[in-house]
């Protein structure tokens, strides 16, 4: 069986919710963020190094990263789901937003939340990360025009990878102004296999 190692409210909610839309049995194995740092417990470097979630352990075999492990999931047991033929047009555009997620569009949110702990020793950095984070969501939000999903007809790993970008600016009220992002998340969280994964796994919402 799937083991993950999930840290509460982090990227492997990911992880949760692509298993739940696979359909295939898994456990979890918990862990919760310190509540003053937020940092993750140090038992998590026992799994791997860099002592992050998610992490999964499947027949002896062990991987890090969500988007990496999106992949494996998809391309191990998807049986053709959840992304498209490798080749087409679509599957370069799946590609291109699974690593979207990650490689642009959080670098900025990042930098909000932290230095948003900061107080007004982070403001200065503000306008520079909001410029970001609105260069990103305008951009996501353009693309998503008259479509229900990222890529196709169908959801796809792109879709869990950038349903997590926009779950803190959702719950802060900050897609008013991107409406297809906002209908989007509202999407997603009407899902059967993701409400199964919040039960199992909890809010993946930073508080």
């Amino acid at each position: 069986m799937i083991k993950v190692h999930h840290l509460n409210q982090s990227r492997s909610q990911r992880v949760l919710w692509l298993l739940e839309e696979l359909g295939l049995d898994y456990e979890i194995v918990p862990y919760t963020r310190d509540p003053e740092t937020r940092l993750a417990p140090p038992a998590l470097k026992a799994v791997h190094p860099l002592g992050k979630s998610p992490v999964i352990e499947d027949g002896g075999r062990v991987v890090a990263e969500s988007g990496t492990i999106i992949e494996y999931l998809t391309e191990t047991y998807g049986k053709g789901k959840m992304m498209p033929a490798p080749g087409t047009d679509e599957y370069w555009r799946y590609k291109h937003f699974l690593h979207f997620a990650e490689g642009s569009a959080m670098l900025p949110l990042m930098l909000f939340l932290y230095t948003n702990r900061l107080g007004d020793a982070g403001k200065p950095l503000h306008e520079r990360i909001f410029g970001e984070i609105d260069n990103h969501f305008s951009y996501l939000n353009q693309e998503l025009e008259g479509r229900e999903f990222l890529v196709g007809d169908a959801l796809t790993g792109a879709d869990i990878q950038n349903g997590f970008v926009l779950e803190n600016p959702y719950a802060m009220g900050l897609l008013e102004q991107y409406p297809n992002l906002k209908r989007y998340i509202e999407m997603i969280h009407s899902r059967p296999a993701y409400a199964r994964a919040i039960e199992r796994g909890g809010t993946p919402v930073m508080s």
